[in-house]
């Protein structure tokens, strides 16, 4: 190996379906339930990642400016894990460019993370498949895991570091797109590593709302093996709102809504009311995702824009995370 190698990765951002809410286990990011997802083609993160072998500190760069405190921190303590597994030291320098607003609750830290998995085990001369890499993913950010794969992903929730990873889930002809409302890209003002620990540790609803993920993941999975759009929008709808109902019981609540969320989840009922098949879903944060046929797609777009006035994006089905450049 030469003393200075270096790779670039592309991942997309992953929207979980059944959502992963709280970990069991902090150190090893492992979750109290398995979730399952769709990675979008319209939002990526690019990470090119350079191992020098003289000493320092690492230098990492998100879209142009460098970042600091825990952000940083979450960067340098994965690199370090991957340091580690390849027996090797040396400062990183690290570029990534988003195409999707980072800490918005539109997922970026799943493309992010991928991105940075992929490009830094490669610069550091690891070869490791995609199960293997979906594992060190989640140790960044346990929905990383998912954008290693194109398509549907199941993340298994697993109990130990080897037992949690993601894999492909069957969708042959299962085609739909996410109309992405965008309510708000700023930062939230609580991110979501501290909004899970408040929920898991606060809210009377948390140990529910888990109890009933088994059923629905079984249900999505199966309804996406079918290409079952309205099966699997109706799932998504309800596990999405019942996560946020486990936040707002959390004392204090967490609440993500603004006025312009309530107002797009308003026109999506009057959208299924009119015959149109279109389902919300939300992270940890206000934006909400309406899954729909793609011939429906600008209808929503317009239904969107007439009751929130908030841009909107549409994403289909997204790639595999796959690497770019390896010298």
């Amino acid at each position: 190996m030469t003393d200075e190698v270096q790779a670039t990765a592309i991942a997309h951002v992953n929207v979980a379906l059944v959502k992963y809410w709280g970990k069991r286990d902090a150190e090893l990011v492992l979750p109290w339930t398995s979730s399952l997802s769709m990675t979008l083609d319209a939002f990526w993160t690019n990470t090119t990642v350079r191992f020098c072998a003289e000493a320092g500190e690492d230098e990492v760069m998100l879209d142009g400016v460098p970042i600091t405190g825990v952000p940083r921190r979450r960067v340098t303590g994965f690199l370090d894990l991957v340091r580690s597994r390849a027996g090797r030291t040396g400062r990183a320098v690290v570029h990534s460019v988003n195409t999707v607003p980072t800490g918005a609750g539109l997922a970026s830290s799943s493309s992010g993370f991928a991105a940075l998995a992929m490009a830094a085990s490669a610069a550091c001369g690891l070869s490791l498949d995609a199960t293997v890499l979906s594992r060190l993913a989640r140790r960044g950010s346990g929905s990383a895991s998912r954008s290693i794969f194109g398509g549907f992903a199941l993340w298994h929730a697993g109990h130990d570091d080897e037992s949690s990873y993601a894999e492909p889930v069957p969708s042959v002809g299962f085609d739909p797109v996410m109309v992405v409302a965008l309510v708000d890209t700023a930062h939230k003002a609580v991110n979501s590593r501290d909004a899970m620990l408040r929920t898991v540790e606060t809210s009377p609803l948390f140990r529910p709302w888990v109890d009933s993920a088994a059923a629905d993941l079984k249900e999505m999975r199966d309804a996406v093996a079918r290409a079952d759009l309205d099966t699997v929008g109706e799932v998504a709808e309800r596990n999405a709102l019942g996560m946020h109902a486990t936040m707002l019981a959390a004392r204090p609540a967490v609440r993500y809504f603004a006025p312009a969320t309530v107002a797009v989840l308003d026109a999506v009922l009057e959208l299924r009311r009119a015959g149109v098949s279109a389902y919300a879903t939300m992270d940890a944060g206000p934006n909400v995702k309406i899954l729909c046929h793609r011939a429906d797609a600008a209808l929503v777009a317009e239904a969107v824009d007439a009751a929130a006035g908030c841009p909107t994006m549409v994403a289909g089905v997204g790639p595999a995370a796959r690497l770019v450049v390896e010298l």
